[in-house]
């Protein structure tokens, strides 16, 4: 069975969260996570810079085969999604130069994935991390959603224990028949 390593980003114009878990079979193994932060008194051209490298410098120590991303949903401040976007864009680039294929899922997929329902809260998200990674602590929140999209990733983006999804339809966040 190979092993395959899986980097998840969630990405922040002021923090960017990171996670790196490997899969073998069905099982999941944490190898690492944490933040990448700009500064707010950088300029927007800076901040993407930073975030560049630094998605740059986890991807060569930690040699992922594959990326992971969440997608960015529309905010009520039209301005945020706007630099939300940049930050992603960077980020993407980032991965794509390194030549990782890069996967990209939206919110409720991730939380469908990791917890079992598209609504749920991000301490519930953070849970479920620590309980699939076996790990001591809860990460930090972006950090846990860094990871929990990389999961999401390792189930084929299908649901808790990839399940299939296939003549299902999601509505309230959770999967109906």
């Amino acid at each position: 069975m190979s092993v395959q390593r899986i980097l998840g980003i969630d990405p922040g114009l002021r923090v960017t969260g990171f996670g790196v878990i490997e899969k073998e079979g069905s099982r999941l193994a944490y190898v690492a996570s944490g933040c990448i932060k700009s500064n707010d008194r950088q300029s927007l051209p800076e901040r993407i810079a930073t975030l560049f490298a630094g998605i740059g410098e986890v991807i060569v120590t930690y040699r992922p085969d594959q990326a992971a991303v969440e997608k960015v949903f529309v905010n009520v401040n039209p301005q945020s999604t706007l630099l939300l976007g940049q930050a992603r864009g960077a980020a993407i680039a980032a991965l794509v130069q390194a030549g990782l294929p890069v996967a990209e899922y939206t919110a409720l997929q991730v939380k469908q994935a990791v917890v079992g329902h598209g609504k749920a809260a991000k301490e519930q998200v953070q849970h479920m991390v620590v309980r699939l990674l076996d790990l001591p602590g809860a990460p930090a929140a972006d950090a846990a959603d860094a990871l929990a999209c990389a999961i999401c990733h390792a189930h084929g983006g299908q649901g808790l224990g990839a399940l299939a999804t296939a003549g299902y339809r999601v509505r309230g966040g959770r999967l109906i028949g």
